[in-house]
């Protein structure tokens, strides 16, 4: 025990985040004696949950401890008196390796733009700020707006929005966007970002519920937002994240999303408002047969004809360039 304490007088400022090491077995804190040289297994074995990683050299302890990003993240919301509402989706990323790879496939070039929606006390904003990115983050708790600020300040300042991201204007010049966004909002921000602005983003790089991003990469499978997304877009899955990575865990498995949009997308203005009416009203009744769906509108069966699409499909089987087809025999 007396090891362990001098160790964390000569860590200093970086003891308290060792505090908990204190209270665990005399077994694991004999570990953590300078004068030990023990295998690195056997210290994650015992300090698992409390110590990231630990490097021992010549005997001597070079750093005892390394703090994980779970400790960092909670230790702030506890300093801060944070209690989270999983009803906004306020779920943290605490694991640094999803981190990365958010950061990878967004491939962000310096002094581009980068919209975050809903950053928290800014994890993933952090990560953006230091690849030296412009960025404009939309917080709807008005708690976090000036703790983003705090907790990213040793690597520049982000310009924070205090408002519900579906309703604030997203930029006409070219950006991208790459967030941890609540689950909840995933197809309603979809819309807004490639139905209701002006200008579409570069890319997303998003963190969803992974059924829902297996869903929007699907090509035998499509749904509504597949169908509005791949029209602006391909998309693909970079990694699946499971609930651990979270603070506090969702009940669900999540998915880094990756969509490369193209410079324009697939359909024009009026094809892109008639696919989302035939759309609507197919998978409406998606177990059902096209012809007992769109066949019941007017002209429906001979629209499907000219398209050449089979009344007996069911509306998940259709490809996009399919359903650009059938939007265009609108004049039919």
């Amino acid at each position: 025990m007396r090891n362990t304490e001098n160790t964390l007088l000569r860590l200093g400022r970086g003891a308290r985040l060792l505090e908990p090491i204190l209270a665990l077995p005399a077994q694991t804190r004999r570990l953590l004696s300078p004068t030990k040289r023990e295998p690195i297994e056997a210290v994650r074995k015992h300090l698992t949950g409390h110590v990231r990683v630990l490097y021992f050299s010549h005997g001597r302890c070079q750093d005892c401890a390394i703090a994980s990003l779970q400790d960092d993240v909670r230790q702030f919301c506890i300093r801060n008196h944070l209690r989270l509402n999983t009803d906004l989706g306020q779920h943290f990323l605490i694991d640094q390796e999803v981190l990365d790879r958010i950061i990878e496939a967004a491939h962000l070039v310096e002094g581009e733009r980068v919209v975050e929606i809903g950053p928290g006390i800014g994890v993933l904003t952090r990560e953006l700020l230091k690849r030296k990115t412009n960025v404009t983050a939309i917080e709807i708790d008005e708690r976090f707006v000036p703790l983003v600020g705090y907790f990213t300040r040793e690597y520049g300042k982000a310009t924070i929005i205090q408002g519900n991201a579906l309703q604030v204007d997203l930029p006409q010049e070219p950006y991208k966007m790459v967030a941890n966004i609540p689950y909840h909002i995933t197809s309603p921000l979809f819309r807004h970002a490639f139905l209701e602005s002006p200008t579409p983003p570069i890319s997303m790089t998003l963190l969803i519920q992974r059924e829902v991003a297996e869903k929007i990469c699907s090509t035998k499978d499509r749904g509504i937002l597949s169908v509005i997304v791949q029209l602006f877009g391909i998309p693909k899955i970079v990694t699946h994240v499971p609930p651990r990575s979270f603070l506090p865990p969702p009940k669900v498995d999540s998915s880094v999303i990756h969509v490369e949009c193209f410079k324009e997308p697939k359909a024009t203005a009026k094809e892109m408002e008639e696919i989302l009416k035939l759309t609507k009203i197919g998978f409406a009744q998606k177990r059902k047969m096209l012809r007992n769906s769109i066949g019941g509108m007017p002209d429906g069966m001979e629209r499907m004809e000219s398209a050449g699409i089979e009344a007996t499909r069911r509306p998940q089987t259709l490809t996009i360039e399919e359903w650009i087809a059938l939007a265009r025999t609108r004049s039919l």
